[in-house]
């Protein structure tokens, strides 16, 4: 593992630190699960204090839901304005960093403006030209997210060996735009891998089973898969809302394995299982 350190805002993520907890919060009503959903500032302002209070170290805002298998499609203009009054509704009521969960610069930067420090690209830099200019002018931290290619479905390759290139070619982008190395977390991209060679839940068990693998240039790793529809085959659970036992077991197996933030829709659970498993790390550690 590597020891070199790097930085989410002012969030310090070092190979021995307990993983990181970042609360889900959307503005968005076309997301999959609607128990995220915040509609309104006053909605917005209940949502951060609630995170705050329950133990998150971060606060990712989403204005447009990016479930690749939804027509959720909003336009840059409706993501801007919702993104721009949830920031700064978040930032008025509590003191988590905050980052903004967008493909988009538009949409970056009136996050920015409103006082996030981190932008959340699922894209990896691929679907605006202009954001990894935008992160690297503004300095700040940015988390780079693997997903399918369009131009290249049906991949039939090992889902480690195409998520690692994924990667890769994200951080060549950002390498690109002159955007420090430590200032970038790594996502694997889970439930972004429709078409390829496995089923796309089989294919997201794969990402999990091997973390480790994903570590790509010692990079930290955030793991999203809470409530996420790969849970939904594997356990028998077609509605997102039934889904919390799923996501928690994903949660501290990520952690486990090498994970440095969990991205969850349920923080005080969330945090409960890292916190055990930081825990039993340092019992056994101790012998």
């Amino acid at each position: 593992m590597s020891s070199r350190t790097f930085h989410l805002g002012p969030l310090v993520l070092a190979p021995d630190n307990p993983a990181r907890v970042m609360a889900i919060v959307n503005v968005s009503p076309e997301s999959f699960f609607a128990g995220s959903v915040a509609s309104g500032r006053d909605a917005v302002r209940r949502a951060a204090e609630e995170a705050e209070r329950d133990g998150a170290d971060v606060l990712d805002i989403g204005a447009r839901s990016t479930a690749p298998y939804k027509e959720t499609r909003v336009s840059v203009e409706v993501e801007a304005e919702r993104m721009a009054s949830a920031v700064a509704a978040a930032r008025e009521a509590c003191g988590l960093p905050i980052s903004a969960d967008t493909m988009y610069a538009a949409v970056a930067g009136v996050a920015l403006d409103a006082g996030a420090c981190i932008v959340n690209d699922v894209s990896g830099f691929e679907e605006d030209a202009a954001m990894g200019s935008l992160v690297a002018a503004r300095g700040c931290s940015v988390v780079l997210m693997a997903r399918e290619r369009s131009d290249a479905p049906g991949d039939a390759r090992p889902p480690i060996e195409i998520v690692r290139e994924r990667l890769g070619q994200a951080l060549a982008r950002a390498d690109a735009a002159g955007i420090p190395r430590e200032r970038i977390v790594l996502d694997p991209g889970i439930g972004f891998f429709r078409n390829t060679g496995l089923a796309w839940h089989a294919f997201d068990m794969e990402l999990l089973a091997h973390l480790d693998a994903l570590r790509v240039e010692g990079h930290p790793l955030l793991v999203s898969a809470s409530r996420k529809s790969f849970l939904g085959p594997v356990l028998g659970r077609t509605d997102a809302a039934d889904r919390l036992a799923g996501s928690l077991a994903a949660a501290a197996w990520a952690a486990q394995h090498g994970a440095a933030i969990i991205r969850t829709h349920d923080v005080a659970a969330t945090r409960d299982a890292v916190r055990l498993v930081a825990a039993l790390r340092e019992k056994r550690k101790a012998h």
